[in-house]
């Protein structure tokens, strides 16, 4: 059997700082238009963290640090190859923020993000950015949906479903990450 598949590996970075405010990136395309965290393509022979530490520079100006690992989101195209979203987030930058050709880039409070029109799942993936123990967003593409099924997996157990008996934590960083699970217990 062979196992070889195409796989297209790309990063995203949630950068905040410590008084509760996100760096969004505003993305308007030909047929998408939303808030979503920077990030980008891992190059050829480029190691991931090295990808979304150039990624953000590129489109935020801003030189990160302290990159913590937080996830990844992953999905199977049409044409049966994989698509890969490393997940990263950090506090430590330097620099003064401008935008770039991939979209004007501000910061915005956490909690009004959440209220907002994100791009790509972006809603789905704070849970993952938050550190409560969801570790992986994964769907099989259909491009009919609109909001595909997303399987949610934490990390202490890849079949158990978040929304069945875990307990509700919050970070440090935000919390009230669980107010879309606080309404599907409800």
């Amino acid at each position: 059997m062979n196992r070889n598949i195409s796989v297209e590996l790309t990063n995203m970075c949630m950068v905040y700082d410590n008084n509760g405010n996100v760096l969004v990136e505003e993305k308007v395309g030909k047929n998408y238009r939303g808030l979503i965290f920077p990030g980008g393509h891992v190059e050829n022979r480029e190691s991931v963290v090295d990808s979304i530490i150039r990624e953000i520079k590129e489109e935020t100006g801003l030189t990160i640090s302290n990159l913590e690992f937080c996830g990844i989101k992953d999905w199977i195209e049409e044409d049966g190859s994989r698509y890969m979203v490393f997940l990263y987030k950090t506090n430590l930058f330097s620099g003064t923020i401008q935008s770039s050709s991939e979209g004007d880039v501000f910061w915005m409070p956490l909690e009004e993000l959440k209220q907002k029109e994100t791009l790509w799942h972006l809603d789905k993936m704070l849970e993952i950015f938050c550190g409560n123990g969801v570790t992986e967003l994964y769907f099989v593409n259909n491009p009919g949906a609109v909001d595909p099924p997303v399987r949610r997996k934490v990390s202490h157990s890849i079949y158990t479903c978040f929304f069945l008996g875990y307990g509700m934590r919050s970070c440090i960083f935000c919390k009230a990450c669980y107010r879309t699970a606080d309404a599907a217990r409800a």
